[in-house]
């Protein structure tokens, strides 16, 4: 295993950049249990992933604004306040990720992220452009654990994907990277990804 990989993905949110929701919305909404109440209902986990497939924005808040007509400043809010849920990044997993790059290593990101929320966090954020490419889930449509999208990243940007390692936050990714054929860690943290990185030969 150790010396065999040649090429590293870093996912982005949680990994190089903090997301974090209630950011601006226990501003937009103060009472704790209506902004729960609110996520769970409204503005949910899977209403946000279709963006990062690739619905856009006017879309997704059209059809949650007619199903809650008077929830429509709160549905609004969230990518109004969009550059609030991400409002640092993790410097000591970006140290890692730039180091591989000036080391001359191979790296690319591949992550669930709506197209035009990507290149605002890559205008705010100037690393993200540093690795070698990425494959953005609303850009092509495909969305982690698909298959298909760790499949589309590897054909795009010529990996072996025996000889890839991919680190992301979510298990359910790491599986599925694991189920495409590559290599892949579970960020906890900075520490533990220089550890994880190690047993496959690379010394961040």
């Amino acid at each position: 295993m150790a010396n065999d990989i040649k090429h590293i993905v870093f996912d982005i949110g949680k990994v190089l950049i903090h997301y974090d929701p209630q950011i601006p919305f226990s501003r937009l909404i103060p009472d704790e249990a209506e902004r729960t109440w609110f996520f769970a209902n409204i503005c949910t986990h899977d209403w946000n992933v279709e963006q990062d497939r690739g619905r856009t924005w006017a879309d997704a808040e059209a059809l949650l604004i007619k199903e809650h007509p008077t929830r429509e400043e709160h549905i609004r809010g969230f990518r109004k306040n969009w550059h609030e849920m991400i409002p640092h990044a993790y410097e000591d997993s970006v140290a890692i990720m730039e180091g591989f790059i000036n080391e001359g290593r191979d790296v690319t990101m591949l992550t669930n992220f709506a197209s035009d929320t990507f290149r605002e966090a890559q205008e705010r954020f100037p690393f993200l452009k540093k690795p070698r490419g990425v494959t953005v889930s609303g850009d092509v449509g495909l969305i982690k654990p698909d298959i298909a999208i760790y499949e589309t990243h590897a054909k795009s940007f010529d990996l072996d994907p025996a000889a890839t390692i991919f680190i992301d936050d979510a298990p359910v990714n790491v599986e599925g990277a694991k189920a495409a054929g590559w290599n892949a860690v579970l960020f906890t943290g900075a520490d533990k990804l220089r550890a994880d990185l190690a047993t496959y030969g690379l010394r961040a």
